[in-house]
């Protein structure tokens, strides 16, 4: 089995011949051996090859494995599949999340879906290491996820990103660079990605299953608003007027200010981007070091959303490595001439909304149940 950190990271693996290798590799370029991840530990692993073709073990677990259905596709799946799996097609976790993918006749098409693909893994990898509950809506229609990777034809309604009842849409043009670049100067976004769209998208099927119709509720309204208000009409408010002019002291991002599931999905978002930057660079032994070069706290507990969780003291923690680490990251994207890495400004207001999203995925993680409304949690 190859090594990892101790702390969670999805990029901090050698292979036994000692190479670092990636989570996306499934070889290692130095020996020739076959790697494949494993959703079980979240691990990248070495393969041996098994008993019978196309068939591998992993040191440390028992069984053989397959690669995914989709190892040989646009896709490029390097995920295993237990081979006592009973699915007609082998589909790992991440790919049986898919329901409808582009037109692969199309060339262009299938490079677009592979780009969207390794942005899925990587979600669906951290969704795994965070322990929330990931299960295809194939198998579970009320409470599962589902994507759609579809693409606007010519002479067709235009596919429209979003989420619709644990269905996510990506227009697979967003993994065009020009288009996507294009995109985020029309609608003045200082950061655009893949990643960044599943993340948001992700947040919505997350407050359904975990903040809906719960104890957690009362409490999201009080920090976010109320999500009752008409969603159609805000969005049609934001594009048309653009967000209020004091919408930086307040929210993440311009969009969030738009609707109350719009600042969650997009704060979701962020706490997502916070947890695996800060994971990759515990894995490569960066973290101390940048923390010890930027080293501002400017946060104390009362910025919580509630000062006397028990989970307050490391959150601090996590938030202030999260400044003193973007800070410093900022500093060599300048010296390169390029963008800053994190184009965002950590207000008050925004720092309660992120400790809400900790300690509801925390919860969930744990098995825990959410506080009564109105009684905070000891």
């Amino acid at each position: 089995m190859l090594t990892r950190s101790s702390r969670p990271s999805s990029h901090h693996y050698r292979c036994v011949c000692g190479r670092r290798v990636f989570f996306r590799n499934s070889a290692c370029l130095a020996c020739g051996s076959a790697l494949g991840f494993l959703s079980s530990d979240a691990s990248l692993h070495a393969l041996v090859p098994g008993s019978s073709p196309h068939t591998w073990r992993v040191t440390g677990h028992d069984g053989l494995f397959t690669r995914c259905a989709n190892f040989d596709t646009a896709a490029g799946c390097n995920w295993l599949v237990p081979l006592d799996d009973q699915s007609p097609h082998r589909y790992c976790i991440a790919c049986a999340l898919n329901r409808r993918i582009p037109d692969l006749s199309v060339p262009e098409n299938g490079e677009l879906w592979g780009r969207m693909e390794r942005a899925k893994r990587r979600v669906i990898a951290q969704l795994l290491e965070l322990g929330l509950p990931v299960v295809s809506k194939a198998v579970d229609p009320r409470r599962g996820l589902a994507f759609d990777f579809l693409r606007s034809l010519p002479g067709q309604p235009k596919v429209m990103t979003g989420h619709a009842d644990g269905v996510i849409t990506i227009d697979i043009d967003e993994a065009d660079d020009a288009h996507r670049e294009r995109a985020r100067q029309q609608l003045h976004e200082p950061y655009r990605t893949l990643l960044g769209h599943l993340r948001h998208e992700v947040g919505h099927h997350y407050w359904l299953q975990l903040v809906a119709d719960t104890d957690w509720l009362p409490a999201c309204r009080e920090l976010f608003g109320d999500e009752r208000a008409d969603y159609a009409a805000a969005l049609k408010r934001n594009y048309d007027n653009g967000p209020p002019p004091d919408w930086a002291s307040h929210f993440i991002s311009a969009y969030a200010s738009s609707h109350p599931w719009e600042d969650w999905a997009e704060t979701w978002a962020h706490y997502l981007h916070l947890r695996d930057t800060l994971a990759t660079a515990a894995g490569f032994r960066l973290l101390q070091p940048l923390a010890d070069a930027g080293g501002d706290k400017p946060f104390t507990a009362d910025a919580l959303w509630r000062p006397d969780h028990p989970t307050g003291p490391a959150f601090l923690e996590l938030l202030h490595t999260w400044i003193a680490v973007t800070s410093v990251m900022n500093e060599m994207s300048r010296a390169m001439g390029q963008p800053d890495f994190y184009p965002f400004v950590l207000v008050r207001d925004v720092v309660p909304k992120l400790h809400f999203i900790h300690c509801v995925i925390d919860a969930a993680a744990r098995g825990d149940a959410p506080p009564q409304p109105g009684i905070s949690t000891p």
